[in-house]
């Protein structure tokens, strides 16, 4: 529920999930997931043009800016697994294939051309694959001299989980309960049975663990030019 712009990064996650067509979502809520729900509670109030009649305690909406949103929200526990998370919410699932991502980062994956690629594989699981932000400046270097400075570049070539996923319900078999972390559990199986795929993402990609980098996506907002803005 940080936010970005005056927006929870929640909904730019939203959002971008949107622009593709991805609009039936189910949020596992945790710690203070109190307010997530009203927030979304609020939603349509804080997104439209509304006359009180307080003589008559009536509304009228004039106008909206709400999304067509359907959002599911689950009390999942606040000590739950992200295995847990999931298996917790199995029932609003349903047995069609289904995008997961976590709440802690973002990027413009193109998440029609994620699921796609996912279904051209037939395997059970897919991850994005990502190379994440350099967190420091580097050097360029010719023998031992030092030929320029390059700023903050990607990773050191090596390939990381984005967080952005296509499953399967039936991987949801393999989740035990409350204490499953799907990254120890479930996915090491999958990858171990040739049943995780790897989608690559070269595009933008930015965890928020700190301060800093939720001041980087701000500026970034601010600039007028967001990467993951594909709305």
């Amino acid at each position: 529920m940080v936010e970005v712009g005056g927006r929870p990064l929640l909904w730019h996650i939203c959002k971008t999930y949107a622009a593709y067509g991805v609009t039936d979502f189910i949020i596992c809520c945790g710690y203070k997931g109190y307010m997530i729900k009203e927030y979304f509670a609020n939603y349509f109030l804080h997104t439209s043009d509304i006359t009180f009649n307080l003589s008559d305690n009536t509304l009228e909406v004039h106008q909206t800016a709400t999304e067509p949103w359907r959002i599911t929200l689950v009390d999942t526990g606040i000590d739950t697994q992200t295995g847990g998370r999931l298996k917790r919410v199995t029932r609003y699932i349903g047995d069609e294939d289904f995008c997961l991502t976590y709440g802690d980062g973002i990027a413009n994956i193109d998440v029609a051309r994620l699921i796609e690629f996912h279904r051209s594989q037939g395997r059970l699981a897919t991850i994005t694959a990502v190379q994440p932000p350099g967190r420091f400046g580097a050097l360029r270097l010719e023998g031992n001299m030092a030929s320029a400075f390059l700023e903050k570049p990607t990773g050191d070539g090596g390939w990381i989980n984005g967080g952005y996923f296509v499953m399967s319900p039936e991987i949801l078999d393999g989740i035990a309960g409350d204490d499953t972390v799907l990254e120890q559990g479930p996915l090491v199986e999958l990858a171990k049975n040739g049943q995780l795929s790897a989608y690559c993402h070269e595009g933008f990609f930015q965890p928020v663990d700190t301060i800093r980098e939720l001041q980087l996506l701000e500026e970034i907002w601010s600039s007028g030019s967001a990467p993951w803005k594909v709305w």
